[in-house]
């Protein structure tokens, strides 16, 4: 995520991450100029040092501000993960239609390739019985005239 949306998710200051940066305790990148913080590997950043290190039998107050700024990361985080997921159905749902419509149109192209193609085979049939009666037709004149010449001949 960009490094203005992790600032206004964690409620820290820009002077603040940017030493985190530098500190190794987050890993950011930077793309087209644009500054991008990965969330997942920065969490033991936010939480402070004293709370990574709890003993069982020992009971811990932790501030106000800090469960607000934690139970504000979470519902922001959770946000952003429901718009994420509604962005996915949706172009989930337009790839869908355009899946329809294409198998629709293929199914239109099959049906005309398909009449076409009874038309043709109706054609060449057709054509072929005329050949075979002009095949019969000049076999029958041309035989009479070989016949013809045969007798003339004798």
């Amino acid at each position: 995520m960009r490094v203005d949306e992790y600032a206004e998710l964690t409620r820290l200051e820009m002077s603040a991450i940017d030493d985190l940066i530098e500190r190794g305790k987050l890993k950011s990148k930077v793309e087209d100029g644009v500054l991008y913080i990965d969330p997942s590997k920065g969490a033991q950043s936010v939480v402070p040092a004293a709370l990574t290190q709890i003993d069982p039998g020992v009971q811990m107050i932790v501030g106000p501000q800090f469960v607000e700024k934690t139970i504000g990361t979470i519902i922001n985080l959770h946000e952003k993960v429901l718009g994420a997921k509604d962005e996915t159905i949706e172009s989930m749902r337009s790839e869908n239609l355009f899946l329809k419509e294409a198998l629709s149109s293929l199914q239109e192209l099959y049906e005309e390739d398909r009449k076409t193609i009874e038309t043709l085979t109706e054609q060449l049939r057709l054509s072929q019985r005329e050949v075979e009666f002009m095949r019969r037709k000049y076999k029958l004149m041309w035989g009479k005239v070989v016949e013809g010449f045969g007798e003339e001949k004798a």
